[in-house]
C-alpha cells in the first residue's frame, strides 16, 4: 500500500508535469518535422526517381534537419534554459550558453535528437492513451451495443457496471503514462549535465574564470578600502582640527574645511572608479579612472599635510622605472601606511608626525611608514589595513614587517615593506 500510495502521490508532483510537458515539447518538435518530410516526400515522389534514391532522400530528410538545427549555437541555450525550467537541472554554466565549440555543438546535436526521440515516443502514447481513455471512459454510460473502442476489436457494451474496467483501464494508463513520463524526465534530467553542460575541461575553465573574478574583486576591495578609508579618515581629523579652532582661527578652519572637500572629491571619485568595474560598466561613453600609482605620491602627501599632519618624506632613485604593477601596488601601501597612522597612532591633529622612506635600489623597493606612539595608541584594531598590505606584498612575493619599535626618543611604530623588482620599467 505504501508503495502505491507513493506512486499516486508521485503523479501529483509538480516535477512530474513539467517533465512531461518538456517531453511534449519534443514531440511537438517531431511532428513540424514530420509535416515538413511529408510535403517534401510528395515532391520526391513526383519526381519518379528509382526506389533507391527515394529511399536514401527519405533517409536524409529525416536525418539531416534535427542535425542542421542541433548544430545551432543557441540551440544549446534554448535547451539549457528548458531543460533548467521543466527538468530542475542546475548547470555548473550558469547560465548555459550557446555552443561555441564544435565538441558543445555535437554533444548538443546528441541532446536535441535524444529529446526528439523521448519526446517522440512520449508524444505518441499520450495521443493513444488521452484518445482511446476518452472513448473508455464514457464507455459506461453509453448504450447497450456493439461498439469499436478500439480501432480493429469490438467490444459488446451492455452499458452497465460490467463496463466499470474501462474507466479504470483508462484511469491506470493515464496514471502509467505520467509514471513513465517521470521516469523519461528523470532520465534526462540525469543525462543533462553530462551531455548538455559542460565537460571536466570546460569546467576547469570556468573555474578558472571564476577564481579570476573574484581575485578581481577582492583587489577592487582592497582598493575601496585604501582609497576610500585614507580619505575619510583624513576628513575625519580635518573636521575635528577645524571644530577645534572654528571661532580662534577661520582661516585655519577654512584651510581645514577645503582639504576635506579635496579629499571627499576624491574619495567619491574612486569609489564610483571601483563600483563602475564591479558593475562591468561597458556603455558607449563610459570612462575608467587611471588607478593611482607613486607618479601621485605628492599629492597623496600633500592631502595628508592638509589636515594638519607632518610628514616627512626620505626617498631616493628613479621611481619611474618601476613597472606599473609594483608603482601601483606600492602607492596603495603607503597610502594605507598613513591611513593606520592617523587612525590608530592616539595623537590629535597638528600633533602627529609620520615619516616616510621610499627607498629604490638594486635591491629592491623599500618602504618605511614609521609615526610615534603614546598611551593611546592601538595598531592592533580589527580592521582589513595591515591584511591588505600583507596580500599586495605576498602577490609581488615581498615581505613585509610591522609592529612597534623601541627608539631612543620613545616607542614607534614602523611599518616596512620590501618588493623585489627590476629596474625596467613595466
Amino acid at each position: 500500500m505504501r508503495a502505491v500510495a507513493h506512486a499516486i502521490g508521485s503523479l501529483w508532483r509538480t516535477s512530474t508535469y513539467l517533465r512531461w510537458v518538456y517531453l511534449l515539447l519534443g514531440a511537438a518538435l517531431v511532428l513540424a518535422f514530420i509535416l515538413v518530410d511529408s510535403a517534401l516526400g510528395a515532391v520526391v515522389t513526383d519526381l519518379g526517381l528509382p526506389k533507391v534514391a527515394t529511399g536514401i532522400i527519405w533517409v536524409l530528410m529525416g536525418l539531416v534537419p534535427p542535425v542542421v538545427l542541433g548544430l545551432l549555437p543557441a540551440v544549446r541555450e534554448v535547451e539549457g534554459i528548458a531543460v533548467e525550467s521543466l527538468l530542475a537541472v542546475r548547470f555548473d554554466e550558469r547560465p548555459l550558453g550557446p555552443a561555441r565549440t564544435w565538441p558543445q555543438r555535437r554533444r548538443t546535436v546528441a541532446w536535441f535528437c535524444l529529446h526528439l526521440v523521448a519526446g517522440g515516443v512520449i508524444g505518441i502514447l499520450s495521443t493513444i492513451v488521452f484518445g482511446v481513455g476518452a472513448i473508455w471512459l464514457a464507455a459506461p454510460f453509453r448504450s447497450a451495443g456493439s461498439r469499436d473502442i478500439v480501432p480493429g476489436w469490438s467490444y459488446h457494451v451492455r452499458g452497465n457496471w460490467t463496463d466499470l474496467w474501462m474507466p479504470a483501464a483508462a484511469i491506470g494508463g493515464l496514471a502509467g503514462l505520467f509514471l513513465l513520463s517521470a521516469a523519461v524526465g528523470a532520465l534526462l534530467a540525469y543525462l543533462a549535465p553530462r551531455v548538455l553542460g559542460p565537460t571536466a575541461a570546460e569546467r576547469i575553465e570556468l573555474l578558472e574564470q571564476q577564481t579570476a573574478t573574484l581575485a578581481e574583486r577582492n583587489r577592487l576591495a582592497r582598493e575601496l578600502h585604501d582609497s576610500v578609508g585614507h580619505a575619510l579618515s583624513l576628513v575625519t581629523i580635518q573636521a575635528a582640527a577645524a571644530r577645534r579652532v572654528l571661532a580662534s582661527d577661520p582661516d585655519f578652519a577654512e584651510t581645514a574645511l577645503a582639504a576635506m572637500e579635496t579629499s571627499a572629491r576624491a574619495a567619491l571619485a574612486d569609489l564610483d572608479h571601483v563600483l563602475g568595474l564591479l558593475r562591468d560598466d561597458r556603455r558607449p561613453g563610459s570612462r575608467t579612472t587611471p588607478q593611482a600609482t607613486l607618479g601621485g605620491l605628492d599629492r597623496l602627501v600633500e592631502a595628508t599635510r592638509a589636515g594638519g599632519i607632518t610628514v616627512e618624506v626620505d626617498r631616493s632613485g628613479d621611481l619611474d622605472q618601476l613597472p606599473a604593477a609594483v608603482s601601483r601596488e606600492a602607492y596603495r601601501i603607503v597610502q594605507e601606511g598613513l591611513t593606520n597612522a592617523i587612525r590608530h597612532a592616539g595623537h590629535p591633529a597638528g600633533e602627529l608626525a609620520v615619516d616616510l622612506s621610499i627607498r629604490l635600489d638594486t635591491s629592491g623597493l623599500r618602504l618605511a611608514v614609521t609615526n610615534p606612539m603614546n598611551g593611546k595608541s592601538d595598531h592592533s584594531g580589527g580592521g582589513r589595513g595591515l591584511a591588505g598590505i600583507r596580500e599586495r606584498v605576498a602577490v609581488l612575493r615581498g615581505t613585509v614587517d610591522a609592529g612597534p619599535v623601541a627608539e631612543p626618543e620613545g616607542q614607534t611604530w614602523r611599518l616596512a615593506v620590501r618588493l623585489p623588482v627590476s629596474m625596467t620599467k613595466g
